[in-house]
């Protein structure tokens, strides 16, 4: 598998879940814990990326360039810093993913030239799983210059590996793994069913 770092999207206001998304306890851990041990397990340069004041105690943070504007500006900030070609983002409020998802994620990156490698679930895009090449810092930071925070529009002009669900489930991968945590009541539907 090709060397690749993995980021931790973290920096999120949470405002719909009404606390720091990051600090929530699922199954006994916090979502922050339970994201940066699941990449560790992958790969051993991992960082969160949200405000260093809050996390270094996580181990290294990278502070957003542009703040307040969202998952791009997160990614954009972690590509601005990595020293890897390939880079694993994650969104801190996914518990359901698991090591071998990440690990079929990044040998897939790792075997193709597209920019972004990404999963694509009922016909939507999760780019807050997904692998990126550092050059795709260059149009997320085009994007945010023009006040553009959108991720998805970027994808009509990068190259991308898209996997598919149908690809994703013949590996034993399921729409599940992509749950995430918005609300106290996705937060209390996902620890009734835990996929």
């Amino acid at each position: 598998m090709a060397d690749f770092s993995g980021f931790v999207l973290a920096g999120g206001r949470s405002s719909r879940m009404g606390s720091d998304k990051a600090f929530l306890e699922f199954d006994g851990r916090t979502l922050l814990a339970r994201a940066l041990d699941l990449l560790r397990r992958v790969t051993p340069d991992v960082r969160v990326v949200g405000p260093e004041a809050k996390f270094a105690a996580y181990g290294p943070v990278v502070e957003d360039i542009y703040t307040g504007r969202g998952p791009l500006a997160g990614i954009h900030a972690a590509l601005s810093s990595s020293a890897t070609e390939l880079n694993l983002i994650l969104a801190v409020d996914l518990p359901f993913l698991t090591e071998s998802l990440l690990r079929f994620i990044a040998e897939r990156a790792g075997a193709t030239d597209a920019m972004v490698t990404v999963p694509r679930i009922a016909g939507g895009y999760q780019p807050l799983c997904a692998a990126y090449r550092r050059g795709f810092a260059s149009p997320a930071q085009a994007a945010l210059e023009s006040g553009k925070n959108k991720i998805d529009a970027l994808f009509s002009i990068a190259t991308m590996c898209v996997l598919e669900e149908s690809e994703l489930s013949r590996f034993a991968f399921n729409a599940g793994m992509f749950q995430n945590l918005n609300t106290p009541e996705d937060l209390r539907r996902a620890a009734a069913e835990k996929p």
